[in-house]
Parts: C-alpha cells; structure tokens; sequence
C-alpha cells in the first residue's frame, strides 16, 4: 500500500506560478511512475504530467507542455509540480497518483485526495 498526500493548491491570478507536492508513505515510488491528473468542475480527470521514477523520463500533456515540470526528491520520496504561467482553464482539482504507468487513471492503484488550485483571471 502506498498514501499519497498532495499539498502547495491555492489561489493564483492568471501568470503566477504555484508548485504541487506530493509525498509517498507506506513504500515508495520504486518501480511505478508517478502521475499528476487533474479535474475541474463538470469535466472528466484528465492526464497532465508522469515520471518514470526509475529513469526520470517525463510525459506532459500537450495543454502544459512547457509550463509545468514535474520533479521528483528521491531522498524524501516526494514528487513535485511546478506550474508556471498558469492561466483560468488550469482550475482545477489536481491529483497525483502511482502503482503504474500510462496516461488514464486505470493506470494508476494509489491516489492521493487532491490540492486544489484556481487561477483567477
């Protein structure tokens, strides 16, 4: 069993920057990817960035190519996402989840409870 706790949501206007954490207790991340999904208001959950915890390789999706990282601190067993030049339609409630691989969230066994984040406009 893995517990995922998501933390760092919040309230940014349009072009801030706030960056998600996500620490892993009960074992770690070895041998699973770590994704980050996130669902706004009236919409299905939607993939937004995976690291493979054992090469370090990255998948974004297309809508945050080149805004948001997703980072990892090995030593802390701790998943970070750092999203830059948010903009309104990132609103949303972001999960991270592991226990797989892959871009849906059948992939994935463990998911933490979410951090919220609005940008306002």
């Amino acid at each position: 069993q893995v517990q995922l706790v998501e933390s760092g949501g919040g309230l940014v206007q349009a072009g801030g920057s706030l960056r998600l954490s996500c620490a892993a207790s009960g074992r770690t991340f070895r041998g699973y990817a770590v994704g980050w999904f996130r669902q706004a208001p009236g919409k299905e959950r939607e993939f937004v960035a995976r690291m493979t915890w054992s090469s370090g390789r990255t998948l974004y999706a297309d809508s945050v190519k080149g805004r948001f990282t997703i980072s990892r601190d090995n030593a802390n067993n701790t998943v970070y996402l750092q999203m830059n030049s948010l903009k309104p339609e990132d609103t949303a409630v972001y999960y991270c989840a592991t226990g797989g691989y892959g871009v849906y969230e059948y992939d994935y066994e463990f998911w933490g409870q979410g951090t919220q984040v609005t940008v306002s406009s």
